[in-house]
């Protein structure tokens, strides 16, 4: 059986952004994250609540803390109710933007842990869950 412990923030102004790195980082140092796990996972989370900030209209995020015998991880979800990903396929590729930014964001994301699922649609906003496992 898995123990989950939660914590959840409402992501309304651009300091929740600082809020979320700080309670991810904080949940992997408690779960012996190394330090480049940390940076990781940290800098995953980082982008995923800047979108959900930017491009969702603000939202919601919870991070979950797994303990199943050995093997610990962190579960980030983050939702918004925003106007949706119409391409998912192409929003995660290298280079695709509908921002200034680089377009490195959801696809850089995804590589930074180790199980990422994205559901969205057009009006009906975006829920992605990432998971890193230590």
């Amino acid at each position: 059986m898995t123990d989950v412990r939660a914590e959840e923030l409402h992501i309304g102004e651009s300091d929740d952004v600082v809020r979320v790195r700080q309670i991810v980082r904080d949940a992997a140092v408690e779960l012996g994250f190394s330090i480049v796990d940390q940076t990781k996972v940290v800098t995953a989370a980082s982008e995923l609540a800047r979108n959900t900030y930017t491009y969702g209209g603000g939202g919601r995020f919870r991070a979950e803390l797994l303990n199943s015998g050995s093997r610990h991880g962190l579960r980030l979800i983050f939702e918004d109710d925003g106007p949706g990903i119409p391409d998912i396929e192409k929003a995660l590729s290298d280079g695709y933007t509908t921002g200034t930014g680089l377009g490195m964001g959801l696809g850089g994301a995804r590589r930074l842990v180790s199980e990422f699922n994205i559901e969205s649609k057009p009006g009906a906003g975006t829920r992605i869950v990432a998971t890193r496992w230590r």
